[in-house]
């Protein structure tokens, strides 16, 4: 659900954990589950820490259900509590609304926006030292900030990919060991946007938005003409003294003819002599035929019968 600045006439929904990673873990699922708002956490000392949501009732009811759900998974679970109108005394004086979400939103941009989240908590400053360092050097993973919430429990936060941060954890959770206490571990491989503002980030990783500056008068530059001395004298060479372009002359090309094979010429010669053999001889019998005279024709005339009258 995305962040909102009034949650006025809204339901207010709690879930507490004696852990910070435990925590964030059921603050992921919460919101995961359902469309409510993550305004925060409480934190109060000795260890224990308070997941806030708001939202309408059913949703703050789901949310709070599911996430008690996952604190007895993980056996941290202390209380929870839904509040379905709280009273406007209430806003005013806890940390449960704007007052809450504004120091969350009003921190900038983060670098470190859409990366999974590594959590490793011990008890004891120098284990969490020593496991922190031992994550940034098995993984190309950063270290983003750490947590105190009392009772000795420090938490080492580190973002990355899922597989760096992931590969970190096992490292370090080693490495916390051997040092001292070994308290929870958490890993949130894609963070909502409401659970990314709401997590601690050192100041190096945050990015401020600066105003865009825009000159009030801007100076057009006229363009200058540059003539290139090759192309000048390209253009010199192709013009005549009146201002024509002399076109060079199409060149002439000599047909000739084909050339054959020494058996394919005797065998074109041999069939042409032979076609004139043939138009010779042709000729010779029409004009033998011309000179001969037609035989004449003898007219053959009826005898005449005398008719006696």
């Amino acid at each position: 659900m995305s962040r909102r600045e009034d949650f006025t006439d809204m339901a207010l929904g709690l879930v507490s954990a004696q852990s910070f990673p435990a925590i964030v873990g059921i603050a992921d699922h919460m919101l995961k589950s359902s469309g409510v708002t993550l305004v925060g956490y409480e934190k109060i000392g000795g260890g224990h820490c308070t997941a806030i949501v708001r939202g309408n009732v059913a949703d703050v009811r789901l949310a709070v259900q599911e996430g008690a759900e996952r604190a007895e998974q993980f056996g941290q679970k202390l209380s929870t509590l839904v509040v379905p109108r709280p009273m406007p005394n209430l806003e005013v004086v806890l940390p449960i609304g704007n007052r809450l979400a504004q120091l969350a939103t009003g921190r900038g941009h983060s670098k470190l926006s859409n990366q999974a989240v590594g959590l490793l908590e011990t008890r004891g400053f120098p284990a969490m030292v020593g496991a922190a360092d031992a994550m940034l050097k098995a993984a190309d993973v950063v270290l983003a900030a750490y947590e105190t919430i009392g009772a000795g429990l420090c938490t080492a936060i580190v973002r990355g990919s899922v597989a760096n941060v992931a590969m970190a954890l096992d490292v370090g959770m080693v490495e916390a060991e051997r040092i001292g206490e070994l308290h929870a571990v958490m890993l949130v491989p894609r963070p909502l946007d409401d659970l990314d503002q709401t997590l601690p980030l050192a100041s190096c990783w945050i990015e401020e938005m600066q105003p865009l500056k825009i000159p009030l008068a801007v100076k057009e530059t006229q363009k200058e003409t540059i003539a290139l001395p090759e192309l000048t004298q390209e253009m010199k060479e192709l013009t005549v003294p009146n201002g024509d372009r002399a076109l060079p002359e199409p060149a002439q090309i000599e047909a000739k003819p084909p050339e054959m094979e020494p058996q394919r010429l005797e065998q074109s010669l041999t069939e042409s002599l032979s076609v004139e053999t043939e138009g010779d001889s042709s000729i010779a019998s029409s004009d033998a035929a011309m000179a001969t005279p037609p035989p004449k024709r003898t007219q053959h005339h009826p005898r005449r019968r005398d008719r006696r009258h």
